[in-house]
């Protein structure tokens, strides 16, 4: 099984064109042969893990797992079986409404100051717009302002944020275009660091799902938090935004996508990174949103995310020795893994980043796109 194994994997590694240690510059180093079998009957999440346990180590990290997504690498791999039991458990429960608490507790609430080192001044966990950004801050702030600009914010428009993360987006808005607003997130932490930086805004985040709001707002944004909902509740979620939004209203969806339609995430990041996170496909937006929304605009800007990505990777490293004190080895090469195998993804165009506008029932002589 390992000769078998190794002949394998060496020969995916060769048609991506990713070289091995002791070749010169080479891109990989193993450092201990039970990889290729692991990498065999693991599949992605034996890759990550392995990675976490030094089996293996590249140079440049991002580059090397960019070589495998782009030579589609993983699709030439046997189904392996974190992959039938990631299936599994989507089609027979829905644990994004059995768990919705789950990834708060276990991603967003592992400590401020992770973030608060990795990610800009207003701490917005999403992709930056780099049209015409030269820092992270500054992409972080363009974002912000196009989603303004795209739902054609007015000073005294009441707007809800389904996801709001630490609340970067309703207090741009509240000091730019004079809005109020309500954020809502499932991490406790999130919430309580939100509401200490309102400064007397007329804003505040609840911790709570989404599902719970009532009321009317005059838009509805949500950034960065559809990945979580799951393919079995993405009607039912259409559904209430459209429930929560006023008839002359509009709502801006930004999230990552996929190519392809899927009804299970990816078994490393599902175990690691997003509990029970799964990535949307156009096709299953548009069946879900048919009926309940116009859609009246489609930006894809998902080069944008590799670089947003390696942003907070290189914060990330200078912050380390800081945060060692709190988080071990392990942990720091499974959050680089993170930042670069999603980076990877993103550089391959193996997935995308949306921002889509969606009306009740059509803008009045047409939408006007910002960019």
């Amino acid at each position: 099984m390992t000769s078998t194994a190794k002949r394998f994997v060496l020969d995916q590694l060769a048609r991506a064109g990713v070289t091995i240690a002791p070749a010169p510059d080479a891109d990989l180093t193993i450092h201990d042969e039970r990889l290729y079998a692991r990498l065999l009957r693991d599949g992605t999440l034996g890759l990550g893990e392995s990675y976490m346990d030094g089996w293996w180590d590249a140079e440049p990290l991002d580059g090397t797992l960019f070589k495998l997504a782009a030579a589609q690498v993983h699709d030439a791999f046997p189904r392996d079986l974190p992959l039938i039991a990631s299936t599994l458990r989507a089609r027979l429960l829905n644990l994004q409404r059995l768990r919705a608490h789950e990834v708060g507790e276990k991603h967003y609430d592992i400590g401020n100051d992770l973030y608060a080192a990795m990610l800009d001044s207003r701490m917005v966990y999403s992709c930056g717009y780099w049209a015409a950004a030269t820092s992270l801050d500054a992409a972080q702030e363009a974002k912000l302002d196009l989603i303004c600009r795209k739902i054609g914010l007015e000073k005294g428009m009441r707007v809800l944020d389904i996801g709001s993360g630490w609340g970067g987006f309703l207090q741009f808005a509240a000091e730019r275009y004079g809005i109020s607003g309500l954020g809502v997130t499932v991490s406790k932490q999130q919430a309580a660091f939100a509401n200490a930086r309102a400064q007397g805004l007329p804003i505040e985040t609840r911790l709570m799902d989404y599902m719970d709001l009532d009321g009317q707002f005059d838009r509805v944004v949500s950034v960065g938090m559809f990945e979580h909902v799951g393919y079995k509740n993405y009607r039912a979620y259409f559904e209430k935004v459209r429930s929560l939004l006023e008839p002359g209203g509009l709502f801006l969806l930004h999230s990552i996508g996929g190519n392809h339609s899927t009804t299970h995430g990816d078994p490393w990041a599902e175990k690691y990174i997003f509990p029970n996170g799964m990535l949307p496909s156009i096709a299953q937006i548009g069946q879900d949103t048919e009926g309940v929304f116009v859609m009246e605009d489609w930006h894809n800007f998902g080069a944008d995310y590799d670089r947003t990505l390696m942003a907070w990777r290189d914060n990330f490293d200078a912050a380390w020795p800081e945060l060692s004190s709190r988080y071990d080895e392990r942990f720091a090469r499974m959050w680089r893994y993170y930042l670069s195998v999603f980076a990877a993804l993103f550089r391959a165009r193996q997935i995308n980043l949306w921002q889509i506008v969606l009306s009740p029932k059509g803008v009045p002589g047409g939408y006007r796109r910002v960019s």
